[in-house]
């Protein structure tokens, strides 16, 4: 990895963890520091995350981590509806035997990292990816990195519930059964069931965060 790529990486773990919370002002200077590292990698590594959405640049102020909005939310995910469902079209009828044992022991995984988020976080990734490589269109998932990219902070604040995270392995079962057999329109009515629940279970979370927050400066 280069410098940026290994400050890039570690600045999407930061974010994640919640040692880079919404609202925290990033300087890169400071966080070259602590990471070792000249201020210039940092801010290449940031305006990668600025086109993500993750940061926001406000003059006197510098990069400041974005809050969480319901609404770009929205609309990552019904473009990654789109351009997944036509990924997994092409995808699971050319899939071969030891890609499908794979995408299963991917499942089996997911099921032993249980309550570790970050993990699984990681690792559900690793899963939908499988499959997405499978479509043997390079731009296409070059383009889906991107928007899970963006949707990575959603997607964590989503598995931090247990419920969620019961919810996301019986998904996946299911998920995987539709790749045993085949079945393509069983697959996507899965994925968008998933969907749908977690752009409402965030929806719900985030505003409640947000009064709980209102109230607090009141």
């Amino acid at each position: 990895m280069t410098a940026q790529e290994a400050v890039l990486a570690e600045i999407r773990r930061q974010l994640l963890d919640g040692r880079l919370a919404p609202g925290v002002s990033v300087r890169p200077d400071a966080l070259g520091e602590q990471l070792g590292v000249s201020a210039v990698p940092v801010r290449e590594a940031l305006r990668i995350l600025e086109g993500e959405g993750h940061v926001q640049y406000r003059p006197h102020r510098g990069y400041v981590v974005a809050a969480l909005d319901v609404e770009d939310l929205i609309e990552i995910y019904r473009i990654r509806e789109l351009l997944e469902t036509e990924a997994v079209r092409r995808a699971i009828p050319l899939l071969k035997t030891d890609t499908v044992t794979r995408l299963r022991e991917i499942v089996h995984e997911m099921e032993q990292v249980h309550d570790d988020v970050l993990s699984l976080t990681s690792v559900n990734r690793r899963f939908h990816f499988t499959l997405f490589e499978a479509a043997e269109m390079p731009q296409l998932v070059r383009v889906l990195r991107i928007l899970w990219d963006s949707s990575d902070r959603y997607r964590l604040r989503y598995l931090m519930s247990p419920e969620n995270r019961r919810l996301v392995h019986d998904q996946h079962r299911r998920m995987m059964q539709a790749v045993a057999d085949g079945d393509v329109e069983s697959f996507v009515d899965e994925s968008h069931r998933h969907r749908t629940h977690a752009i409402a279970a965030l929806a719900e979370a985030l505003a409640l965060a947000g009064a709980e927050a209102a109230q607090k400066t009141a």
